[in-house]
């Protein structure tokens, strides 16, 4: 039976049109869009907790670096050897180091060396272990075995001490430190890319685009580089915190960043003589607080941004 039909015979009994209108779309359903991709990272990363204290603690260093001029009420580097060692007061929040610097204005000061030699020195490195790791692992043969060696000898010094060598060449600046961490710390980089690249080399996506004479630099950059590129780029946010502890423990260490400018590592190592003097714990707390809020921060991005980008996680999340 047609629908004209029923609806005839529903009017001859007296009842109501039985046919069937599929029902309006309503507004909601019409504004509806599917949700892109890096919304949908944001969207797991936000509902991380650590990961957006991590991300506000960043923001802070951030802000901290740039607007550092004009929130510090001393020169940092001024000395005045008619207030030293003060505690902390209304005129010295931090108080006074042992050349009666503002110990405040100093590690506000730092905080702008630490952000320019850990973002540097990572940015850097991930340029060289991208650009070498993409290269050994795509292009394999002889290419990977010249690089892969070359990985393994600069793995065979321990971080510390190699950019502590390279310091020790290219003399005391911010410069080379941050030369020395990118020499140091590529190789991580490039064994994270090498193995990615090596795992994708042969996909069916990669292949398809092989098959229609695309060539190699579009293949890398357009197809394996964007699915390669993830755990790389959640190491580098760790690595951002590795290289400011590792810049400290050079200046600790009487080297790297000069003697003049303030900087984390060096208030700390000013601050050992009096580890024992009653009352002078100002002296290496505040700086040292400084150090780990920094390297928890990214630690805590890090974090956040594996889980979300991991694919394992997206339907637990």
């Amino acid at each position: 039976m047609t629908s004209s039909t029923s609806a005839d015979a529903a009017g001859a009994l007296g009842l109501p049109d039985a046919t069937v209108t599929p029902p309006e779309p309503t507004a909601a359903a019409e504004t509806r869009k599917p949700i892109g991709q890096f919304a949908d990272i944001w969207l797991r990363f936000r509902r991380n907790k650590l990961a957006m204290t991590g991300l506000v603690m960043v923001t802070i260093l951030i802000v901290v670096a740039i607007l550092s001029p004009f929130i510090t009420p001393y020169d940092a580097k001024e000395q005045n050897l008619l207030n030293v060692l003060q505690p902390p007061s209304a005129n010295h929040w931090f108080g006074t180091d042992s050349l009666g610097r503002d110990l405040y204005s100093g590690i506000v000061y730092g905080t702008r060396i630490a952000m320019i030699v850990g973002i540097g020195s990572v940015a850097g490195a991930l340029l060289v272990g991208v650009t070498l790791g993409a290269t050994a692992g795509y292009k394999g043969g002889a290419w990977d075995a010249v690089i892969s060696r070359i990985m393994d000898i600069f793995l065979a010094f321990p971080y510390l001490v190699g950019a502590l060598l390279i310091v020790r060449v290219l003399g005391n600046s911010v410069t080379t430190v941050i030369v020395a961490l990118i020499s140091v710390s590529w190789v991580v980089t490039g064994r994270l890319m090498r193995g990615q690249m090596l795992a994708l080399r042969e996909a069916e996506y990669v292949e398809a685009a092989r098959s229609i004479g695309a060539p190699s630099s579009r293949i890398v950059i357009r197809h394996i580089l964007p699915n390669a590129i993830a755990p790389v780029f959640v190491y580098s946010f760790t690595s951002i915190g590795v290289a400011v502890v590792a810049m400290a423990s050079l200046s600790y260490l009487g080297i790297g960043v000069p003697a003049d400018i303030p900087e984390w590592g060096r208030l700390v190592s000013n601050a050992s003589n009096f580890l024992q003097t009653p009352g002078k714990a100002f002296l290496w707390i505040f700086p040292s607080a400084a150090i780990a809020f920094t390297t928890l921060g990214f630690a805590f991005v890090a974090d956040g941004l594996r889980d979300a980008l991991d694919p394992k996680l997206r339907g637990s999340n």
